[in-house]
C-alpha cells in the first residue's frame, strides 16, 4: 500500500472511533464555525497518529503533499490537523518545491489562524531555513491574500539571533498600515520574537510608526 492509501485509510479509520459530540460542539464554536469537528483533543489526536505513523512507507515529498490535499478535502477539522501533523512529522522529506506546489494551496483554503499558524510551524518555517526561499515569501508578502501575507511576516519566528532583521522589518514596514487582525497581530508577534533579543530595534520601529494597528503594537509590547 502507498503512503496516501495508508495515511488516508488509518486516520479516517481511527478519528470516528475517538468522536466526541460534546467537545465537536465546544470546538466547533470556538473556532467560529470555521468546520464542523469530530470532537478529539489534541493530545488523543496526536497519540492516534503517532501510532499510524510506525507503520507508515517512507513518503516523497510529492506524495505528502497529495495526502495533506486529500485530508484538506474531508470536512472535519481535525482532518486538516492531521494534515499539518504529518508534515511536521515527515517534514524532512519536504523538497524545495513543496511550498510553491503545495504548501501556497493549504495555506489558502479553509484558512484560518489554527491551520495557517500549524503550517507555519510545520513546513513554512523548517523549509525556509532548509532552503531559503527568499522569493517566494517576497512572493507571498506582496500577496493580496492575508494568510499568504500572515505567513511570510511570521516565517521567522523562534529564529532569535539567525533572524534576519532588516528583512522582517521590511515586512512588517510593508503592512504598517494594515489593520487587518490577523495580520496586525502577525506583526506584533514578530516584533515580540525580536524584542526578547533586541527590544532597542523594537522599540525604534514602533516610534518611526505612529500609525501602526493597536493589536500589533500590543502583541509587540507584551513582555516590556
Amino acid at each position: 500500500m502507498g503512503f496516501q492509501s495508508y495515511i488516508l485509510d488509518e486516520v479516517t479509520t481511527a478519528f470516528p472511533k475517538l468522536r466526541n459530540r460534546t467537545y465537536a460542539s465546544d470546538m466547533q464554536r470556538y473556532m467560529k464555525d470555521i468546520a464542523p469537528f469530530i470532537g478529539i483533543k489534541t493530545p488523543d489526536r496526536r497519540i492516534a497518529l503517532k501510532e499510524i505513523y510506525k507503520s507508515a512507507p517512507i513518503p516523497t515529498s510529492e506524495q505528502l503533499g497529495k495526502t495533506a490535499r486529500a485530508l484538506w478535502k474531508k470536512p472535519e477539522r481535525e482532518y486538516q490537523y492531521a494534515a499539518c501533523d504529518m508534515l511536521a512529522t515527515f517534514n524532512k522529506y519536504l523538497d524545495k518545491e513543496f511550498l510553491a506546489v503545495h504548501g501556497e494551496f493549504l495555506l489558502t483554503h479553509k484558512s484560518w489562524w489554527d491551520t495557517v499558524d500549524s503550517l507555519g510551524g510545520a513546513m513554512v518555517s523548517p523549509l525556509t531555513v532548509r532552503y531559503r526561499l527568499l522569493p517566494l515569501m517576497n512572493q507571498w508578502n506582496k500577496s493580496e491574500n492575508i494568510w499568504l501575507v500572515r505567513a511570510a511576516i511570521q516565517h521567522q519566528r523562534g529564529r532569535r539571533t539567525e533572524t534576519d532583521i532588516p528583512l522582517l522589518l521590511r515586512y512588517c514596514h510593508d503592512h504598517a498600515d494594515d489593520h487587518t487582525f490577523w495580520v496586525a497581530k502577525a506583526i506584533g508577534w514578530a516584533l515580540r520574537d525580536l524584542a526578547y533579543y533586541d527590544r532597542p530595534t523594537v522599540t525604534k520601529f514602533l516610534a518611526q510608526h505612529p500609525g501602526l494597528d493597536r493589536v500589533a503594537v500590543r502583541e509587540a509590547l507584551k513582555h516590556a
